[in-house]
């Protein structure tokens, strides 16, 4: 165990802010949401709806927050909303016919998981400080 916390590497920073990202546009769906007026259902509904989105956001946010303060708690909540999103533009580009959508959504996950998922990014979150490439095998 390392007696110095090893330094955020900037691929898990710039995860955090693209992630952040992410919260910031489902926080506006929400607001969208609530201001809607006139749905077949009442207006209930959508402000149901809209605080679902809001809460799911703000645990988006706190992952983005997180990633960005160097926190390795954040990692797995991260790579989570990645996997969920993806399965989102696989809706979007496949039954819904959204296919620019559909892959705007899904390069912009996939590139948030290759950030986490780099050797340098792996070895942050374990926590086996910095990452040598030339250094051997730790078996």
């Amino acid at each position: 165990m390392p007696t110095e916390a090893a330094p955020t590497p900037r691929g898990v920073r710039v995860a955090g802010a693209l992630t952040g990202l992410q919260g910031v546009a489902g926080v506006g769906y929400a607001v969208a949401l609530a201001t809607q007026t006139g749905h077949e259902h009442g207006p209930y509904s959508a402000l149901g709806t809209a605080a679902y989105f809001l809460v799911l956001s703000a645990g988006v946010l706190a992952a983005s927050v997180g990633l960005l303060r160097g926190r390795r708690w954040a990692r797995t909540p991260s790579l989570f909303v990645q996997l969920v999103l993806l399965g989102v533009a696989w809706y979007a580009f496949g039954s819904a016919g959204q296919h620019v959508a559909g892959v705007v959504v899904a390069v912009f996950c996939l590139a948030i998981i290759v950030l986490l998922f780099t050797a340098e990014s792996r070895a942050w979150a374990m926590g086996v400080g910095p990452y040598d490439p030339d250094a051997p095998d730790r078996d």
